[in-house]
């Protein structure tokens, strides 16, 4: 069984990783019976249950580039201003 990653297990509501964790555990048991077979269905399962963290996980990293982007402009706004007003003061 693969295991998803910890930022994505971070952002399982407490229902998700109870399920999850069943999920593993079965899985587990599974492949100490050699049973490949039902492990892959038991997986699939595990994929299915982890995409709405994965969705999550990419919106806190697009908001993260949107806070990013947002303070490199304010930081070059803050920097043209200055520059403006040294050029005003030389005047």
């Amino acid at each position: 069984m693969r295991h998803c990653s910890v930022q994505v297990r971070g952002l399982l509501t407490r229902d998700e990783l109870d399920r999850y964790n069943a999920l593993m555990e079965v899985g587990s048991y599974l492949e100490s019976q050699s049973r490949y077979d039902l492990v892959a269905v038991v997986q699939a399962e595990v994929d299915l249950l982890i995409q709405p963290a994965i969705e999550r996980l990419k919106e806190k990293g697009r908001a993260r580039d949107r806070m990013t982007q947002e303070y490199l402009e304010e930081k070059r706004r803050a920097e043209w201003e200055a520059q403006m007003r040294d050029l005003n003061e030389e005047d």
